[in-house]
């Protein structure tokens, strides 16, 4: 996940989608291949053409050459769909030049999917064969019913992580159903891959029920070392999480509250490193009271934030309102809002010293951060599109971070849910407590160097090799000094 899911409802996704670029990006990169006469100066005509339409070009490649004809693929990034559309419109129009084919490049990187699953055994003989499967398999089999924990060194188990969604509040698209998610729960498996090393498989539940998936997690947990809840609706997260840690012997982590709760406290340890700010002094505006939201508070009070006023699509949370509470709701009016603030979000930004942004597109007006207490932070977090595009906010605060790769400060919860889980996984932890996610935090603020430290280098890049290693050390050491550690010396296997 690269930020938070802006929380609109999923009837607007055309109308966001298409707004969510304002600049060309590599996600909406496409190959145009064309048929160009070959004469002098007609690339050039093509390339001015794209230029002119807003396209960012990247490579030029000649595919194949006619007799007076060039074909070339030209590779573009556009904004959207719509800029796409009318870029090759443009070129069609153009004279002597033929658009032959068009090929969105992220929808080939998807095409039969993103993951596989390989043998990590050579079976080529009989040997290979009675020792992997029958007859020698059932001695496997005996020994993990003689001592169940066993399945953690002689199965996939140790290190295996189920990637789990219904599909009800997936990426800025709401809800869109399981099979839609499939490619988001792709991406997360290719995630914990790449950066933690860990197995992970991507299982889209064909229900919204809060019981039933309870159950179906319940029911395939044997399997793996891990949970990892996935883009799940509010406030039904906060029950499904809260009953499978309860019910469960291993680690149940729902990313979307969490993950980012871990990275935005990252972020701001070493945000006041730079303003010379106190967690205990700061005022902190929170848009969106969502499951992100709702950690994210939960994890700043932790870190020692006294006042934080929380607003949703009706406004202030405060203790006393009954319109459009839930239990959650209901909660933080009762823990947050010291003051009972029951006024506007422009109102609240006088004397901020944070703005957390977990909602939506355009929530806040720069207008809002000329009243915002000395060297401001805003964590505009909504994806794809911020609460408030860094162009418009940097003229008024000192920190500006988002969920986006295409600005500084990227905050992005890769950055903790691989060494979270690999260093529950490898100490075989039964859960992942409050201490191991303030214990990644830390870890994370610490791989940035004081004397690297700097408005737009307040969390480390997502290719940090030294993020994992970090986390998973600092999650190793909180798990076993609060007793969820089932393994605490790291030796050579087991024998058997």
């Amino acid at each position: 996940m690269t930020g938070v899911k802006a929380q609109d409802p999923s009837s607007n996704i055309s109308s966001k989608l298409n707004t969510a670029s304002l600049q060309p990006v590599l996600s909406h990169s496409i190959t145009i291949r064309l048929k160009i006469q070959n004469l002098p100066g007609m690339l050039g005509k093509v390339t001015s053409t794209i230029g002119e339409i807003g396209g960012d070009i990247g490579a030029i490649d000649i595919a194949f050459i006619e007799k007076n004809y060039i074909v070339r693929d030209i590779s573009v990034k556009v904004k959207d769909s719509e800029h796409g559309d009318r870029l090759v419109n443009a070129l069609n129009n153009l004279k002597d030049v033929k658009v032959i084919n068009v090929s969105d490049r992220t929808f080939l990187m998807h095409l039969g999917g993103k993951i596989s699953v390989t043998n990590k055994i050579p079976l080529k003989t009989r040997d290979d064969l009675s020792m992997a499967y029958t007859p020698g398999v059932a001695r496997i089999c005996m020994a993990i019913h003689n001592d169940v924990h066993k399945a953690y060194n002689l199965t996939i188990k140790r290190n295996t992580v189920a990637v789990v969604s219904d599909g009800s509040a997936v990426l800025g698209l709401g809800n869109i159903g399981p099979q839609a998610a499939m490619p988001v729960m792709e991406g997360k498996a290719m995630l914990f891959k790449e950066f933690g090393k860990i197995d992970a498989f991507p299982i889209c539940l064909a229900t919204q029920d809060t019981e039933e998936i309870i159950k179906a997690v319940k029911f395939m947990a044997p399997g793996f070392g891990g949970i990892n809840l996935e883009d799940i609706s509010a406030p039904r997260c906060f029950e499904i999480e809260k009953r499978l840690k309860e019910e469960m012997d291993i680690p149940v982590f729902h990313d979307d509250q969490h993950g980012t709760a871990v990275v935005v406290l990252a972020a701001l340890i070493n945000s006041l490193k730079i303003v010379n700010k106190k967690m205990e002094d700061l005022k902190v505006i929170v848009s969106g009271i969502g499951a992100a939201g709702v950690a994210c508070s939960k994890m700043l009070m932790q870190a020692n934030v006294k006042n934080i006023i929380g607003f949703d699509r009706m406004g202030a949370i405060y203790e006393g309102r009954v319109e459009h509470m839930n239990f959650m709701k209901d909660w933080f009016a009762h823990n947050t809002n010291p003051e009972k603030f029951k006024g506007s979000l422009e109102e609240a930004f006088k004397g901020a010293d944070l703005f957390l942004g977990l909602s939506g597109p355009g929530t806040v007006n720069s207008d809002y951060l000329k009243h915002m207490n000395r060297d401001p932070i805003i964590f505009a977090m909504a994806n794809p599109v911020p609460e408030i595009m860094p162009e418009e906010a940097m003229p008024y605060v000192r920190i500006m971070a988002t969920g986006r790769s295409d600005y500084p400060n990227q905050i992005n919860n890769v950055l903790c849910f691989p060494g979270i889980f690999r260093g529950a996984l490898d100490c075989e932890a039964s859960d992942i407590n409050e201490e191991m996610k303030l214990a990644a935090a830390y870890a994370i603020a610490s791989v940035v160097e004081d004397s690297e430290l700097n408005e737009d280098y307040i969390i480390p890049g997502v290719f940090n090799v030294k993020v994992v290693e970090s986390v998973a050390k600092a999650v190793v050491e909180a798990a076993i000094k609060t007793g969820v550690a089932r393994k605490t010396k790291f030796q050579s296997e087991e024998n058997y």
